[in-house]
């Protein structure tokens, strides 16, 4: 096992476009680092760096304490596990998984070792005799992960490898990568666009968006404590809802008015927004944070000062385990409410959301003239720039 450490990276290719721009990370001796962000985000780019697939345009990338920038791919002792499962349709699943030994010249006896331990460990002993194409494709997937086990490198790199498989299947590879990282402790870099599969998966999670790094903490702690808007609404489903508005003081308390209507905002946002007032901020919360009750209905038992916000009932998802609603205000576009499976409000109809004070974020406008975008502003004193070392 091997710590990794990438030092100021980047990726230029020849017509400009920058992959990754001035990226550092450092992932632990045996921890699973999950690299998630949306497609193009640059992901997949910086597991060929480190495997040495693709050619740094800048920067250090160091496998242990070693600096692998110019190791050719096979010397730098890492297994690479792709999206499209790397099998050779005419060997066994015995032969694919000893082909990187063979290729090393390892002794038979301890081939048929390693092979068969690591086929026990993944569940697949009765498959060693079949080919590829008479697999399914979580078996398949299996057998990819063997042959990166059998080698015993000093750390695996997963280019979002349960991608291609149905929903129950993911779900059961998710665990099965959880207890085979739980039982290897091998450093692993696994990349998704899944925030679902991220948050079940990494000990830490790093954000990526067009190549920049923009957060990098445990899973819990990103959904909770988000540094920007971009982190807020990726990481969630559905995503956090974000209400923009100017930011007016009135009757000595300061709203939000969002353009139908004035929020109240809670006495502990004044000393993170007072010095806004007359610009724009943006109102954040988790959809299951929210409690909405229909109009006509019982009186809410929070107190006065809770911000509320009028809106319509737009659609109802009732799905068994919960009830997803969506809302509008006159102003504004789609709010997500998460409820309890046996609310199941009508649509058509008005309602009143409540929004809990200890659950709100609040963030600078895209186009903030601070200079700094999207910023949590209750983060702001904590945050380290995208780009540095976290």
């Amino acid at each position: 096992m091997a710590a990794i450490g990438l030092e100021h990276i980047a990726k230029a290719f020849p017509n400009g476009f920058r992959a990754v721009d001035d990226l550092s990370l450092d992932v632990a001796d045996g921890e699973m680092l999950v690299l998630v962000g949306p497609s193009g985000c640059g992901k997949t780019t910086i597991l060929r760096m480190i495997a040495g697939l693709e050619r740094l345009s800048a920067g250090t990338i160091r496998i242990g304490s070693r600096m692998v920038n110019l190791v050719p791919p096979r010397d730098r002792d890492v297994a690479m596990v792709f999206q499209n499962c790397p099998l050779y349709p005419h060997l066994t699943v015995c032969q694919n998984m000893a082909f990187g030994l063979r290729m090393r010249g390892v002794a038979r006896a301890e081939i048929d070792r390693q092979v068969r331990q690591a086929a026990k460990m993944l569940a697949v002993e009765e498959l060693l005799g079949l080919r590829p194409g008479q697999l399914s494709g979580g078996q398949q997937q299996r057998v990819a992960l063997g042959k990166a086990i059998v080698r015993r490198p000093a750390c695996f790199l997963l280019d979002e490898p349960l991608t291609h498989l149905d929903a129950g299947l993911r779900v059961d590879m998710r665990a099965e990568l959880a207890r085979l990282h739980r039982q290897l402790r091998t450093t692993t870099i696994h990349v998704t666009h899944d925030q679902e599969e991220a948050m079940a998966l990494g000990d830490r999670v790093a954000v990526v968006r067009e190549g920049r790094l923009q957060q990098v903490a445990p899973p819990l702690e990103i959904y909770r404590s988000p540094v920007n808007r971009f982190v807020a609404r990726f990481f969630g489903a559905p995503p956090m809802n974000l209400l923009e508005g100017t930011l007016v003081a009135a009757q000595g308390r300061l709203w939000l008015d969002e353009g139908s209507q004035r929020v109240l905002l809670p006495a502990d946002a004044v000393p993170l927004v007072e010095s806004r007032v007359g610009g724009r901020i943006v109102l954040g919360i988790r959809p299951e944070a929210v409690r909405l009750r229909p109009a006509g209905g019982p009186p809410d038992a929070g107190p006065s000062a809770e911000p509320v916000l009028r809106v319509t009932i737009d659609a109802v998802r009732p799905l068994g385990y919960k009830t997803d609603v969506e809302c509008s205000t006159a102003a504004h576009g789609r709010l997500a409410v998460r409820l309890d499976a046996r609310e199941c409000p009508q649509p058509g109809l008005p309602a009143t959301l409540f929004l809990p004070p200890d659950s709100l974020h609040y963030f600078a406008p895209d186009d903030d003239p601070a200079g700094r975008p999207g910023e949590n502003l209750r983060l702001a004193t904590m945050c380290t720039a995208p780009g540095m070392r976290l």
